[in-house]
């Protein structure tokens, strides 16, 4: 675990990463919002009470962009810090660094995700007998709450808070995976986990529902990423049965199908906000789509390890519970950039790079997002 004046200082050197940036380039956004889980989290699990994953404080976790950890669980830059990046808007600074810096300049955008993050709140879990309050509390709707008390900040009449959020970019998500982890983690079967999903699709979308409410016009959706292709998944639910693997990448068929009905369900509830909302613009983001295109065509996006860890303990896709990544025992991979998976639970910058062009070039949006320029 790491010690607390270890994290006092890592904090403090976080804060000052975010008032030293500066933004370059006009797009048509002012800001941006994030929510989210660690998929987008850029800190805020930092903040949140016991530290509950003292590895992302330490190198590698950070090494390829920024060349120290910053809180992301990633080698580097998230889908998040792309986007920002397009927009030439800054990195999203986290929520919570506010409580411990109030310098920091939130009118740009700030970054409401946090690593564990479930789409239901933790009770829903806990009367199933789940446990999830060890890695986050902070539901989408806690990160709601944070950001409807966040708002009075930015604007103060409903017209001056239309006209911002009008100029805003809002990201919700991706968020719900966590949902589905924790109970496949635990040994639900699949068919159990299946009647989580309206529920995890109706608190999104009703989040959804809750920033169009607010003042928010553009807003981007994301669905889940192919779960069956992860690391963890193919280490801990693994299948003495060939049949189970999809013979051109490796991945658990089922566990695909899975997320597959998710994005079904949510690309759905989606559309009837469209017909409920039409002067919002609602965008789903394809995360399963995008990362299948490399999944599928590795070599031309200069992956040549797809099912392995770069960072991890050893085992058959370099994931060991025992040996995390960041951990006594765990090494590293020469060129994260030929890996799609960093820890065998997030994956690397490489891999958000890929996922975060599509969505922007317009191939994995639907509609597709707003031009940069």
């Amino acid at each position: 675990m790491a010690s607390y004046p270890f994290l006092i200082a890592f904090i403090s050197s976080l804060c000052s990463f975010y008032i030293l940036q500066t933004v370059s380039g006009s797009g048509p956004y002012r800001s941006i919002f994030s929510f989210g889980d660690s998929l987008a989290d850029t800190g805020n699990s930092l903040f949140t009470g016991p530290f509950r994953n003292p590895f992302v404080v330490r190198l590698p976790y950070g090494q390829t962009f920024f060349g120290h950890p910053t809180g992301r669980f990633s080698d580097g830059r998230l889908i998040v810090d792309f986007i920002a990046e397009a927009y030439g808007l800054p990195k999203l600074p986290p929520y919570l660094a506010s409580l411990h810096n109030h310098r920091l300049d939130f009118r740009r955008g700030v970054n409401f995700a946090v690593a564990g993050a479930t789409a239901l709140i933790p009770a829903f879990f806990q009367e199933r007998g789940l446990n999830t309050v060890r890695w986050s509390n902070n539901s989408l709707s806690v990160q709601m709450g944070w950001f409807e008390q966040f708002k009075s900040s930015l604007c103060q009449t409903p017209q001056e808070c239309a006209d911002y959020f009008a100029k805003s970019l809002f990201l919700v998500g991706e968020i719900g995976g966590n949902d589905y982890n924790y109970a496949f983690l635990q040994g639900l079967s699949i068919a159990h986990v299946r009647t989580f999903v309206p529920k995890v699709v109706h608190a999104v979308a009703e989040a959804t529902r809750r920033l169009i409410k607010q003042g928010a016009v553009d807003l981007v959706v994301p669905g889940n990423l192919p779960i069956g292709c992860s690391p963890i998944y193919l280490t801990l639910v693994s299948s003495p049965k060939k049949e189970d693997y999809n013979r051109r990448n490796g991945c658990l068929k089922a566990l695909n199908r899975f997320s597959e009905y998710h994005n079904s369900l949510l690309q759905a509830a989606l559309e009837k906000l469209r017909q409920k909302y039409p002067h919002a613009k609602i965008v789903y983001a394809d995360y399963y789509g995008a990362a299948m295109r490399f999944i599928d065509h590795p070599q031309h996006f200069g992956f040549t390890n797809l099912n392995s860890a770069c960072c991890g303990g050893g085992g058959p896709y370099n994931f060991n519970l025992s040996a995390l990544c960041g951990a006594t025992g765990s090494t590293v991979c020469i060129d994260p950039s030929t890996f799609a998976s960093w820890d065998g639970i997030h994956l690397t910058e490489a891999a958000y790079r890929n996922i975060a062009n599509g969505m922007i070039e317009g191939y994995y949006t639907t509609p597709p997002m707003t031009l940069p320029h």
